[in-house]
């Protein structure tokens, strides 16, 4: 079978095909076990995507979706790539992340480095990775996905390899189908583990944000958190009547114009409150201490 042929055996098998077809691997026999397990800022140009990838569609608005979440927290996930020669890499996974990045604008993404035929020594890398102390309840929750994903490891499996119970193993699992902002605020330390793990509970991606806010501007316990959840909180609102007089009907199409260019500035939502005296304010809405200090960035230019 000639070289061709080999590698058109292994289209549609995605990442398996990388991981194991050695002809696929410009590096498999290199010494590049320095880079394995890394994580490297890396410029966008220099990736290419997975030619062996069988997902070829991708829903756009998702994906635009996806692209405005990142343009503002950035990629929680890094991406995992492989090594093709000098400033050279190939993507094995991610591809949705990759181009939603492009999207946003990015020059440069984080990415994993790895051999891509050396997968003993990327479980290695990991393992050793989450037994460090330093580590978020994220970035281990990714590092339990990858070793599932990548490794093709079950949970019972990856318990044993991690010496880590399998319900310790899923409840961290779990935080990752919470909203990005939930996810970047537990990765940058200003919600905990237990905040995180009640959130899941909630269920609803709504009511999520909703607990989430008040936990964020009320200092509320964990076990605050959960009563809220247990209840059923709803998120109060302003009465629809009152909001519209004190709004809609006394703001100019020239405050309307300002607000709306504001708002795209900050990517973010402006509210103008006016009431029949003539006084009233301009309401700057963020979805958590990330978003926050991002929008204090761009007013500070």
């Amino acid at each position: 079978m000639n070289s061709n042929n080999k590698k058109r055996s292994a289209l549609g098998k995605g990442l398996s095909a990388l991981l194991e077809n050695a002809e696929t691997d410009i590096t498999a026999s290199a010494s590049n076990s320095g880079l394995v397990g890394s994580v490297s800022m890396l410029s966008i140009e220099s990736i290419e995507a997975n030619p062996f990838n069988p997902r070829t569609h991708f829903e756009k608005a998702a994906l635009e979706e996806l692209s405005q979440s990142i343009a503002i927290h950035g990629i929680i996930q890094p991406l995992t790539v492989r090594k093709l020669g000098r400033d050279k890499f190939q993507l094995i996974s991610g591809e949705r992340r990759f181009r939603a990045s492009q999207l946003a604008g990015l020059k440069e993404v984080p990415a994993y480095i790895r051999v891509a035929n050396d997968q003993t020594m990327l479980e290695m890398a990991l393992v050793e990775n989450i037994q460090r102390e330093d580590l978020n309840a994220i970035e281990v929750a990714l590092s339990y996905s990858r070793l599932i994903e990548e490794c093709s490891l079950t949970q019972d499996q990856l318990s044993q390899k991690v010496a880590k119970s399998r319900s310790s193993i899923t409840n961290h699992l779990r935080l990752l189908k919470l909203p990005a902002d939930i996810q970047a605020s537990v990765r940058d330390n200003v919600l905990s583990m237990g905040h995180a793990r009640a959130l899941v509970s909630a269920g609803d991606e709504e009511l999520q944000m909703a607990i989430f806010s008040r936990i964020v501007e009320d200092g509320l316990s964990v076990r605050n958190a959960e009563e809220l959840i247990r209840e059923g909180y709803v998120e109060p609102r302003e009465p629809a009547i009152k909001t519209l007089k004190a709004t809609s009907l006394s703001v100019s199409s020239k405050q309307i114009t300002f607000k709306e260019h504001l708002g795209d500035r900050l990517s973010a939502k402006i509210e103008i409150k006016k009431s029949t005296n003539g006084s009233g304010k301009i309401i700057l809405n963020f979805n958590s201490e990330v978003d926050l200090n991002r929008i204090i960035e761009i007013l500070n230019r």
